[in-house]
């Protein structure tokens, strides 16, 4: 007689199973963080102690208010987006900005639109993980939050590890090492133990002739529209919140490609991609100058670019090929041999990785296979 309860639950049990999408996961986010409650409170970044940074905690500075996991943004503070992004283990990425009031940026006239900050400015960058890439908004993990300051006309950066309950981040001059796992678009299973660097190793990207400088907050980033329309394009919405001076036209500025976007043309999707993961470094101004190889979006001279270029001294990390870059063959060229290793001393970039970005890498190889013997 005690059947038919049996049955009712399994019943109830599996209608309640079906309810559920099949293309979202089943994770709560309660299920995979135990979030926390706490709020941080009010902060004056007008009055802020520039020379007591780094503060202990990310609440510290105010740039977040309420749940700082959720990144409601503080006055002045905008996020921002650029149009092609470093590639960091597959973490998504949210990023701010804050300047003081009554200052603003300024469009230096170079090939690249570099920007000339005031003092004081704060600039944000969150790395986070949701458990299933399918579903981006939900079950997120945030590891981490880099900040870069400029304090009397230097440049320096902190990095801060998120705590187990998401309520704040702690500074970490040490980086940190944190186990973390996802489902990834496919509905595979992905487990890598990232890395977030240590305050030193943050000027080993960030560095411009031996002085530290920011990547992402150039006008080639940011003269781009996510929507399509000039009234959301990034320049546009900094000028709109006072950020940098007015101007009239957009084609003014320099511009760079979205590597993701597959309806722009192999070359220009390609060369955003070095640009924005390699010439930080491979550039001539960059710690890798010696290397002869420059990757920035600008770059026009075959040679540079690594096209029939001898590595200087790239030893073991050249694998078994002559080239950078053979034309018509990725297969035998050192570039697409160092992004497809995690080899320690093989691997490029040196750091700011520990798995292979698998789109990435077909897209070098796609484009150095369509390159012509003659160029």
């Amino acid at each position: 007689m005690r059947t038919l309860p049996i049955l009712l639950t399994l019943l109830v049990m599996a209608l309640s199973a079906c309810s559920r999408s099949e293309n979202i996961p089943e994770d709560t986010p309660e299920d995979v963080v135990a979030y926390g409650d706490w709020e941080a409170p009010e902060v004056d970044m007008q009055n802020l102690d520039f020379g007591a940074i780094p503060f202990p905690n990310l609440s510290d500075y105010g740039l977040f208010t309420g749940k700082i996991r959720e990144f409601h943004a503080a006055d002045r503070v905008i996020g921002y987006e650029p149009v092609s992004a470093l590639f960091t283990d597959y973490a998504l990425k949210s990023r701010f900005i804050w300047m003081p009031e009554g200052t603003r940026a300024t469009v230096l006239d170079d090939e690249e639109g570099t920007m000339d900050f005031p003092d004081q400015t704060i600039i944000v960058k969150n790395f986070y993980y949701p458990a299933d890439f399918r579903a981006p908004t939900k079950a997120i993990r945030i590891l981490e939050t880099r900040l870069m300051i400029k304090r009397a006309g230097v440049w320096e950066a902190f990095p801060y590890v998120w705590d187990t309950d998401q309520t704040d981040a702690v500074y970490k001059v040490v980086g940190a090492e944190i186990p973390v796992k996802w489902t990834d678009l496919t509905g595979e299973d992905q487990v890598i133990n990232y890395i977030v660097p240590n305050k030193a190793q943050c000027k080993s990207c960030h560095n411009v002739g031996e002085e530290m400088q920011p990547i992402g907050v150039k006008a080639k980033y940011l003269n781009f529209s996510k929507g399509g329309q000039e009234a959301e394009n990034q320049l546009r919405m900094w000028e709109g919140h006072g950020f940098i001076p007015p101007f009239d036209n957009l084609e003014a500025f320099p511009k760079m490609a979205a590597y993701e976007d597959e309806k722009e043309a192999l070359d220009a999707r390609a060369r955003a991609y070095l640009d924005i993961n390699c010439a930080h470094c491979h550039r001539a101004e960059g710690p890798a100058s010696t290397s002869g190889l420059f990757l920035t979006y600008e770059e026009k001279d075959p040679m540079k670019l690594g096209i029939f270029k001898t590595p200087v001294a790239a030893g073991f990390g050249a694998g078994s090929f002559t080239y950078d870059i053979l034309p018509g063959n990725s297969a035998e060229s050192i570039l697409t041999y160092r992004m497809g290793t995690n080899q320690v001393g093989a691997a490029m970039p040196e750091i700011g990785r520990v798995s292979v970005h698998a789109e990435g890498l077909a897209l070098i190889k796609a484009w150095i296979d369509s390159l012509s013997e003659n160029p």
